[in-house]
């Protein structure tokens, strides 16, 4: 007799439930294509970085026509300032760098113009400015100064005090009241800092900062080994005094943040969000937080916010690459 096959007079079980696909983490092109460009700009910043180790040359003989205060009437423009930084070197945290900072540029350039101080991030120096001093100067005809502060530097107070008495420089020899300054990361917050807190306000026309934790950033790596990194973290005391009120304050701000950067978290921490400070924030798409310095649209924004007049300024419009916000 043939047996039946086994248990096949039970009914079929029935088939489990389809479970719901969880979303699991997935990286966008976008965020792809900027990661590729960070480690470019890395690649190639660590093959510029030894150029921006020693200090700048002196600027060509100034012309007569430019500055009322050239080389040979140094004493003239002492005595019209004489708070000039000639205790720069005395400072614990100062570079060991020239006490006049070099401004190079087209000696030329309109008298309307202020020079452009530009200030690195943590750990560089001022080769990460190649190409937008290349833009200031090449199309807007400005003249530049880049400042060089140690890393041994342990307070962004003192490295801010630092920057007040280069500005100083830089007016003694420009015959300009005002200046503007270009900061990226640490370096924003250090002008930031001048401006907002040192009196720089008198002294800084426009602050443009390039991806800088205005707020605070929770990405902080080595916190715990650098004085001056602990203070880039949200809720430091550095950070609370820059939410102290800033009423009169004269100094324009515009403020460069990469949705994609992944330094800023939150990428908004590099927005200037203050109720006293005049303020435009510009969304940059498609970079991360290496390339805002060296991004040819970046350079090309910057010279177009340098270039506007102080009023009315109220957008920076470049296709594909940044946004007001």
């Amino acid at each position: 007799m043939k047996l039946p096959p086994p248990l096949s007079f039970l009914p079929p079980l029935p088939s489990p439930p389809r479970l719901p696909r969880l979303p699991g983490p997935r990286l966008s092109s976008a965020l792809v294509g900027a990661t590729a460009l960070e480690l470019a700009v890395l690649a190639g910043h660590l093959i510029t970085y030894p150029l921006g180790l020693t200090p700048e040359r002196p600027e060509s003989p100034e012309h007569p026509e430019s500055r009322a205060g050239s080389a040979g009437s140094a004493g003239s423009a002492g005595s019209e300032r004489p708070e000039s930084p000639a205790r720069t070197d005395r400072s614990e945290n100062a570079p060991a760098r020239p006490l006049a900072l070099p401004v190079t540029g087209d000696p030329t350039a309109p008298a309307a113009a202020p020079p452009v101080v530009l200030l690195h991030g943590f750990i560089d120096n001022r080769s990460v400015f190649l190409v937008l001093r290349r833009a200031l100067t090449r199309h807007g005809h400005r003249r530049t100064a880049s400042l060089n502060y140690s890393p041994l530097t342990r307070d962004i107070r003192a490295a801010a005090a630092l920057l007040g008495r280069q500005v100083e420089a830089v007016r003694a020899r420009t015959g300009h009241d005002r200046v503007d300054i270009v900061g990226h990361s640490l370096g924003g917050l250090i002008a930031r800092y001048y401006v907002q807190r040192l009196g720089g306000d008198r002294r800084v026309r426009t602050l443009v900062t390039l991806g800088t934790p205005h707020g605070g950033t929770a990405v902080a790596p080595g916190a715990g080994l650098h004085p001056i990194v602990r203070q880039m973290r949200g809720g430091s005391p550095v950070i609370e005094e820059l939410r102290l009120p800033a009423p009169g304050c004269r100094t324009r701000f515009v403020s460069f943040w990469a949705e994609l950067d992944q330094v800023m978290v939150p990428v908004e921490t590099a927005c200037v969000d203050h109720p006293d400070l005049d303020a435009v924030n510009v969304r940059v798409t498609g970079i991360g937080h290496l390339a805002l310095p060296v991004h040819p649209a970046v350079a090309a924004a910057v010279r177009e916010v340098l270039e506007t007049p102080e009023t009315g300024e109220a957008d920076v419009p470049v296709t594909g690459a940044t946004s007001a916000a």
